[in-house]
């Protein structure tokens, strides 16, 4: 395992800090752009980084306090709170907030709209203004409600001296709304609430399906962390014990770990002998044995006998904490990604605002009157609300994931299909990933009737993966255990116990019988009794049972395949001879993540494919990533996509529905801006009521929808 990485450095190579701010008020691009490029112009600032998905900015600096930062924040118009490392409620919270609004507006918009159903019909006179009052009562109380999200941010960047996206949309909603109750006043023939509560709809929906996907992904270091012991047993000087939490432990203390027992700290073994089940750290299936002087992680599980261990790193040092920082950098490098909408968000606003004010500008220096300039200008900051342009890409997305899902594929990242569809190469881990993770005897089983009920009661008494394995196996063929005696479990050669007055042993075969030498470097296991020759038993991590399908289908579609494993070098070949594909071996997590990195470095858009805490970082630096259902939380959590089953075709699947979900999306901008190009000049001609610019709106956003409904069948 590589060392922590180093602190910044300045130009003059003087060490810097590291400060991570929580910021609120993040929406685009520009958004994005604005805030980083106005830190590192500060004096003292090195570098700003804007994590877009968990909206954290992480500064590097020298001699800069907190609070300076977070006025330089707050003077570009955003809100910041110092990071404490909370693990995702502030992201609920705005998901329900948004939820509630959305609810709101989607109870008004329906009624509304019933109402203005009459009004359509040709209702006029005093019955049209009780429609209008009734539209009245019901809108402006959901408006005031349910646009808060966008009248906050409008308030705020216009009280900074700067525009949004939500500027423009909370303008057209106010006038709309302000219009209408003009209108309904005055008795007049046209009202807009149906408009605006509609607008406001829309916009909801697609803000809370990216909050709701931002709030998912800000679990991951806090998941990876959890993976370490709460505390641990400190020897005490008099012999006895004295039970610390892990944030009290310091390097130099003698811990006592019993079997069972996860570690909370990295050390060097001292006493006695065990096996390791260091599966979250390296993917191996098999423990290892360690005894005096072996180095051991926290995060590992001692699996045999009680281990004394001098603690050599704690908190923030281990190893283990080091992938949470490699996942959390990696998160940093991708939330750079920008979405095709929120490119073209940054000319949004400017473009609106110009078009509404020379539209009214215009019209009044043709003779139109105030009423009917600010119906136009209205008009065209309603009909060219970015609704369509908004769906564009969460519509399709949420349509295609469906699909997945029926598929056995869930999404978990608002980007991921869009990420997944630019992949351009595949990288696979091994174990539990190209395999299914549990051992299996190879062929039939080489025990007579007489040594299988023996060796079922040794295999029934380790807790070793290839006797549990043998065991399953012996016990689905109808095994009954024999009557045993004297079991003892030796640390990392195996199991013996007597039977009918002769020993019996399971485990290493050169410690079952020193002449049993595995003729491969596989999965093996020995079992002998009394002076009998030892059997030798091969197991195998089982391929899942589609892989090479899968790999294949994969490289049909352009993408090539290579294996990137912590695995023993000979297994990891034999797999890649198997499969046709190329391999790397004995890779620690920071390896892996340096691979990705260089070869991302090089143009590569990487789908990095792996189950457990050792792919934790890989996963998150790769372009995109994907994790089978059996996999640890952490590969969980830090994978955008995960597939369900023990099948490996699900991959090739999701690369395929990315592909043509992407094409849906670019069909979808086409609409959208096909749909601008048309309409605008209308608005601006004047040919457009607020209302009819509100139904040409929704209108383009249900093409769109309707567009998008045809990935349902994506998965297919």
């Amino acid at each position: 395992m590589n060392p922590p990485a180093a602190p910044m450095r300045a130009a003059d190579d003087s060490p810097a800090e590291t400060s991570v701010f929580s910021v609120t008020g993040l929406r685009c691009a520009g958004c994005i752009a604005k805030l980083e490029n106005g830190l590192v112009a500060m004096p003292g600032v090195i570098e700003a980084r804007v994590n877009f998905t968990t909206r954290r900015v992480r500064i590097g600096h020298h001699d800069l306090d907190d609070v300076a930062l977070r006025d330089a924040i707050t003077r570009l118009g955003f809100t910041a709170d110092a990071f404490l490392g909370e693990t995702g409620d502030a992201g609920q919270h705005e998901s329900r907030r948004l939820a509630r609004a959305l609810a709101v507006a989607g109870f008004a918009a329906m009624n509304v709209m019933l109402l203005s159903v009459s009004v359509w019909s040709g209702a006029s006179g005093p019955t049209r203004d009780m429609f209008h009052w009734l539209s009245a009562l019901i809108a402006l109380p959901a408006v005031a409600y349910a646009g808060r999200p966008f009248f906050a941010s409008a308030f705020a960047a216009l009280r900074q001296g700067r525009t949004n996206m939500d500027v423009p949309i909370s303008i057209g909603v106010v006038l709309a709304c302000a219009l209408s109750l003009f209108e309904t006043i005055t008795g007049g023939v046209h009202a807009y609430f149906d408009g605006a509560v509609m607008l406001l709809f829309f916009l909801l929906a697609g803000r809370l399906l990216d909050s709701v996907m931002r709030a998912k992904a800000q679990d991951s270091v806090a998941a990876l962390l959890r993976q370490t012991a709460p505390g641990a047993h400190v020897l005490q000087p008099d012999g006895g014990t004295q039970w610390r939490a892990a944030a009290d432990l310091a390097p130099g203390m003698r811990i006592l770990a019993a079997a069972g027992e996860r570690l909370a700290a990295d050390g060097v073994v001292e006493t006695g002998g065990s096996r390791i089940d260091r599966a979250l750290i390296t993917g191996e299936s098999a423990p290892d044995s360690v005894h005096s002087g072996s180095a051991v992680l926290a995060g590992t599980i001692n699996i045999d006998a009680p281990l004394t261990i001098r603690v050599t790193a704690v908190a923030d040092n281990t190893v283990i904490a080091e992938i949470a920082r490699m996942m959390e950098t990696a998160t940093q490098g991708k939330s750079r990604y920008v979405r095709i909408a929120d490119r073209a968000a940054r000319l949004y606003a400017p473009a609106v605002h110009g078009l509404a004010a020379l539209s009214f500008i215009g019209w009044m220096l043709a003779g139109a009157g105030w009423h009917q300039s600010i119906l136009i200008a209205v008009a065209v900051l309603i009909i060219t609300c970015p609704c369509a342009l908004g769906l564009a890409v969460p519509v399709a997305h949420v349509v295609a994931a469906g699909a997945l899902l029926r598929a056995g594929i869930l999404i978990k990242d608002g980007s991921a299909l869009e990420r997944l569809a630019e992949a351009d190469s595949v990288l696979f881990d091994k174990t539990g990933t190209l395999t299914l993770g549990r051992p299996m005897p190879v062929g039939r089983l080489a025990l007579t009737p007489a040594e299988a009920p023996v060796a079922l009661a040794l295999a029934q008494a380790s807790r070793h993966p290839l006797a549990r394995a043998l065991g399953a196996a012996l016990t689905a063929e109808g095994v009954s255990p024999a009557s045993v005696t004297g079991l003892i479990e030796h640390p990392g050669l195996g199991i013996e116990a007597i039977c009918d007055g002769l020993r019996a042993r399971l485990g290493r075969p050169g410690w079952v019988a020193p002449a049993a030498t595995p003729a491969s470097d596989g999965l093996v296991t020995a079992f002998a009794i009394g002076d009998n020759a030892a059997r030798l038993l091969h197991f195998d991590d089982a391929l899942r049972p589609d892989a090479e399908a899968a790999i294949a289908s994969l490289r049909h579609q352009g993408l090539p395949v290579a294996i990137l494993s912590g695995d023993r070098g000979s297994v990891v070949n034999a797999l890649g001879r198997r499969l046709g594909v190329s391999s790397a071996h004995d890779q620690t997590p920071a390896q892996k993540f340096a691979v990705i990195a260089a070869l991302q470095r090089d143009g590569a858009h990487i789908l990095m494919v792996g189950d457990g805490l050792n792919d934790g970082p890989a996963l998150k630096a790769a372009h995109v990533s994907m994790a089978p259902a059996s996999a640890s939380d952490v590969g969980q959590t830090a994978a955008d996509l995960i597939f369900l089953g023990d099948r490996l075709m699900p991959v090739a699947t999701a690369v395929g529905a990315a592909r043509r979900t992407r094409a849906v999306v670019r069909q979808n901008f086409a609409l959208a801006i096909g749909y601008n190009a048309l309409a605008v000049p209308l608005a601006i001609a004047g040919q457009v009521t607020p209302l009819v610019a509100a139904l040409a709106m929704s209108g383009s956003s249900l093409i769109v929808v309707a567009n998008a409904l045809r990935l349902r069948s994506a998965a297919q």
